[in-house]
């Protein structure tokens, strides 16, 4: 029995896949718990039609974040957070923060996006923002004493 798979199951297929399973597990678990639908013609010509708009969003998707990563450039954030004398930071440097100096220059980008290493001290750091899953962008933070 074939089936196209709803949703990606770890080590069988990833979503929109046609595989083989056998009549019982297609029919009494895969089929109504909703994971898969039977592979007939018309499910088969619906899912090769969700695919290709699919493609069409992904594309759209990551042209916007290419158009973002342009407008960025070689953008510079100033962070100000308070220093002891030897230029060690009280606390460390964080995501929320960086969104929140991004925001400030007009960019509206969730934390959850940017990855900043541990920073404990004052001086320049580098932050990595994904903005699509083919679309990083690096940006340099120059962390101040108050």
């Amino acid at each position: 029995m074939e089936v196209i798979l709803r949703e990606d199951i770890k080590g069988f297929g990833y979503k929109n896949d046609t595989v083989k399973v056998k009549p019982g597990y297609g029919r009494n678990y895969l089929i109504p718990q909703g994971i898969a639908i039977l592979a007939n013609k018309s499910n088969r010509k619906m899912i090769d039609e969700n695919i290709r708009q699919a493609a069409h969003k992904a594309e759209k998707l990551q042209a916007d974040a290419d158009a973002i990563a342009t407008s960025m450039g070689e953008l510079t954030l100033d962070i100000k957070t308070k220093a002891g004398d030897s230029g060690k930071i009280f606390g460390s440097i964080t995501a929320i923060q960086v969104a929140d100096a991004l925001k400030e220059k007009g960019f509206d980008i969730d934390r959850k996006k940017i990855t900043v290493d541990t920073i404990k001290e004052v001086g320049e750091h580098k932050a990595v923002i994904d903005l699509h899953k083919n679309v990083h962008h690096t940006i340099t933070l120059n962390v101040v004493a108050e």
